[in-house]
């Protein structure tokens, strides 16, 4: 960044009576709240909806749960109209790795099948990958995607991988270590031409992206509506279309087993679905508060702001190196590089991770990729410029000091 180059902040988003956005949560104001991409933030509305729904749960269980098949299967409406896909396709699961060990867990078996991956995947899909590599007796390829690398690249990255064993190709739409877009469109109809089953890890798509599943041939897509879209915790959506589908089961057996998809994952004995009646609740507050296409926008506009400011801060205070070339940047999320001697392995950021928010009093996200620590930036709505000009300000020339404590000149 020249000297001469102005950062402009975007003006903060406030709520229809004036209030600032984050009012409508119930975040501790004594933290600075600057990870919204690991586990979401639920808007009390949302809160308040689920509470209700729980206490009517428990007046009357032997009335509810007898009903709650017909009140899922209504409530996917929405949520599909929301995806902007068929609710005939859509599956409520309670993450996106329970719908992923759903798809693992039904795929036929394919003897020395191989399993494809990427580096950028997310850690506890990779494990389940390659147990089902295990058990298919084949093994787990992993495609190495260079962290810059255009649409065409990382497809070709990928697509190299693939052999006549290749019985499953798993890739992200939205990389978690490293806020990325992945050309699952492009893999997708490659894979498709050859007959390969495709699985998307879509865990950060629903809200950050207005319709995710637009031109992306998967056999399956898994993804969070607790993340971006505030949904409470335990809602997701797994969509499967195609021959592949009917395979698909809960991961609980219930009198709904023989039911067909995605009816059968609409009972599963006496697991709390509370979460997931409560989640049109959360998407609409969004819409009717400011509009899903407003809010997307000053997410990205606040998140490349705070990329700008704390990218110069760290380099002012210790060299740390110019902005990150991510490749294929998405909406709301970005990556600042971290000094040498911070986060450079997963434990490593994830230690940062708890030292930074029990020290520094600010919830964020670390992360680690090819040996290099990043903080990984994830904006929403109740967030302001403030929060990162704080941080700039307060938290950098810490961190640069806890580097050079971890290795000193």
């Amino acid at each position: 960044m020249s000297e001469t180059e102005v950062i402009t902040a975007p003006s903060p988003l406030t709520l229809p009576d004036g209030r600032p956005a984050a009012a409508a949560w119930s975040l501790d104001p004594a933290l600075r709240h600057l990870n919204h991409g690991s586990f979401g933030a639920v808007p009390l509305v949302a809160q308040e909806r689920q509470n209700a729904l729980r206490a009517e749960m428990e007046r009357a269980p032997v009335v509810w749960f007898p009903a709650l098949p017909q009140r899922l299967a209504a409530t996917r409406v929405p949520l599909a109209a929301f995806l902007r896909t068929s609710p005939d396709s859509l599956a409520l699961v309670p993450n996106a790795s329970a719908g992923i060990s759903v798809v693992l867990a039904a795929l036929p078996h394919r003897p020395g099948g191989e399993v494809v991956v990427t580096d950028h995947g997310y850690g506890a899909v990779t494990l389940g990958a390659e147990r089902l590599a295990r058990r298919w007796g084949g093994r787990v390829r992993t495609a190495r995607v260079p962290l810059d690398a255009d649409e065409q690249q990382a497809y070709e990255a990928v697509v190299a991988e693939w052999s006549e064993d290749t019985g499953l190709v798993v890739v992200d739409q939205i990389t978690s270590p490293t806020a990325r877009r992945m050309p699952v469109d492009l893999i997708g109809a490659e894979a498709r031409r050859r007959g390969i089953p495709f699985l998307v890890d879509a865990a950060h798509s629903p809200g950050l992206i207005a319709a995710p599943l637009a031109g992306v041939p998967a056999d399956f897509w898994v993804g969070n509506l607790h993340k971006w879209g505030c949904a409470p915790r335990g809602t997701a959506a797994l969509i499967a279309q195609g021959p592949l589908a009917e395979r698909l089961h809960p991961l609980i057996d219930s009198w709904g087993a023989a039911d067909p998809y995605p009816d059968r994952f609409d009972q599963q004995g006496t697991v709390d679905a509370t979460s997931c009646l409560a989640a049109p609740t959360a998407l609409d507050f969004i819409e009717r508060s400011w509009g899903w296409e407003t809010a997307r926008r000053y997410m990205d506009d606040l998140a490349c702001y705070a990329e700008r400011i704390l990218t110069a801060a760290f380099t002012e205070a210790a060299s740390a190196g110019g902005p990150v070339d991510a490749g294929t940047p998405v909406p709301g999320m970005r990556l600042v590089r971290l000094p040498a001697g911070l986060g450079a392995t997963r434990v490593e950021a994830d230690a940062l991770r708890d030292r930074v928010a029990r020290e520094l009093g600010v919830e964020a996200a670390f992360t680690s990729f090819g040996g290099t620590g990043y903080l990984r930036l994830s904006a929403h709505v109740y967030n302001t410029p403030d929060d990162y000009e704080h941080f700039a300000e307060r938290c950098v020339p810490v961190l640069v000091a806890w580097a050079r404590a971890a290795h000193p000149a």
